[in-house]
């Protein structure tokens, strides 16, 4: 081939080159400008709503509570966890992760229009009450809830300490509403409490993950460490039963602080800033002694992905229910009014490749919480947790890898008159974690009692030497 021909070769590429991707520009481009009209034509179906609600309106409408409205309503038809939060609700917000608001003490969320209780925090008005996970609120001073949005629900619950509120209750197996007056009061979230056990064994409860809860852990491990003999930790009990999450970075130093290697979780999501891996360090990192982690259907988040990572790089044994399953990233933005959008924008990944989301952390040895539990199930394998779970609520993202999840199995029913006297039965309180003998606290918890047990066989939990 001469040179001259060489050349139009050339010549006659780049213009094939230049004239796909032209083309494909173009077709982009109309793909683009496709989307924009029907993205216009939708928002001109809302200004001419707008437009007739402010003119026709039986009275005058609020264009501001007009617009927030239409945002809630948007966001809500996304996924249970996007949302917009107003003005105070967002101060509140910020508040809350530093371990103070007013209120009850109450983690929920919203099933089949209900509201309805993960968790009630410990030390909280709603515990001292007895407000329990699977409580579905259906009256908030006398107003049905059915209509709340979460966001109108919490700001309804909180309020300034001292002020009372009377809430209706729907319990399963109980035929009536039962009426709670609390009291709200200053919830002051101690995220973690400890103890030394016996033994050379601790125990280390951790209730949300919030600022401080990283460098909480450290000072409640080196305290238990100085009561071991020999100032020697023989064994850790890391309690996240009931915990419904919080900060990532939190969670992040905490898997830090008992992994020296590997990844402990990764996210993935359309915007490739979503997508991010964080890694363990062996710069400060504990000592390799056996570690059993407590959970069950009200360990959410931040606490799934802790024990997931344990779990995954066989740091730690799991005891207890299959976690909740709330797997997903929520993005906070601010907004020019004050307010804020959390948006999902990703979804969290274990070590291994699992997505956390639907599917939770299952454990390695299952024992079902018996004051979860209603108690006139045969047998823990065949009890029904009142804990709900991310696949149950309306909207849920589906898990990637396509678990679906079968939710849990029914169990006798107790919705007889024998079995309504039985859930109402007062039952005794918990011993006091920090003072209660040793016996007394494992008597009283079956699931703690069961991890102190596998805690104790040091041989089959004893980590590799290094």
């Amino acid at each position: 081939m001469s040179k001259r021909e060489r050349t139009w070769l050339v010549i006659s590429c780049l213009l094939a080159a230049a004239l796909f991707i032209q083309v494909s520009g173009l077709r982009e481009v109309s793909a683009r400008e496709k989307e924009d009209t029907n993205l216009f034509k939708e928002l001109k179906v809302f200004t001419d709503v707008l437009a007739l609600v402010q003119r026709d309106y039986v009275k005058e409408a609020d264009s501001k509570q007009l617009v927030e409205g239409a945002i809630k309503g948007m966001l809500s038809t996304l996924d249970p966890h996007s949302g917009y939060l107003d003005r105070d609700f967002y101060q509140d917000l910020q508040v809350q992760t530093k371990g103070e608001f007013g209120g009850l003490g109450i983690e929920i969320t919203i099933r089949d229009g209900l509201l309805v209780v993960v968790s009630p925090m410990e030390g909280s008005p709603a515990e001292k009450a007895g407000i329990r996970s699977g409580d579905a609120i259906v009256k908030i001073e006398g107003k049905f809830t059915k209509e709340f949005s979460l966001v109108d629900a919490i700001k309804r619950l909180r309020g300034p300490k001292g002020s009372p509120i009377t809430i209706s209750v729907y319990r399963k197996g109980v035929t009536d509403l039962l009426d709670f007056t609390l009291t709200r009061d200053k919830i002051a979230v101690r995220s973690v409490r400890s103890r030394y056990l016996q033994d050379g064994y601790g125990y280390v409860r951790l209730s949300q993950f919030m600022e401080t809860s990283a460098e909480d852990i450290k000072k409640a491990l080196i305290r238990i460490t100085d009561e071991s003999p020999g100032k020697e930790l023989k064994g850790l009990i890391l309690d996240m039963r009931n915990n419904p999450g919080g900060l990532l970075t939190q969670a992040i130093l905490i898997g830090d602080l008992f992994l020296d290697d590997g990844v402990i979780v990764y996210t993935d999501g359309r915007d490739k800033e979503q997508r991010q891996k964080f890694f363990a360090h062996q710069k400060g990192t504990e000592p390799h002694y056996p570690i059993v982690v407590l959970v069950n259907g009200g360990s959410a988040s931040a606490a799934e992905i802790v024990s997931g990572a344990l779990k995954d790089h066989g740091r730690a044994l799991i005891v207890g229910s299959q976690t909740f399953g709330k797997g997903s990233v929520q993005t906070i933005t601010p907004l020019e009014n004050g307010g804020a959008v959390t948006l999902t924008t990703a979804l969290y990944y274990t070590k291994s490749g699992n997505s956390i989301q639907l599917q939770g952390v299952k454990p390695d040895i299952e024992v079902l919480d018996e004051r979860d539990d209603s108690e006139d199930s045969e047998s823990p394998a065949k009890r029904s947790p009142l804990q709900l779970r991310e696949g149950n609520l309306p909207g849920a993202i589906d898990n990637p890898s396509g678990f679906k999840d079968p939710g849990p199995s029914v169990g006798k029913s107790s919705a007889n008159a024998a079995g309504s006297e039985k859930e109402q039965k007062v039952r005794p309180l918990p011993p006091v974690l920090e003072t209660a003998p040793v016996e007394a606290l494992l008597a009283f918890d079956k699931v703690l009692g069961r991890g102190y047990e596998e805690l104790k066989n040091f041989n089959v939990l004893k980590a590799p030497t290094k």
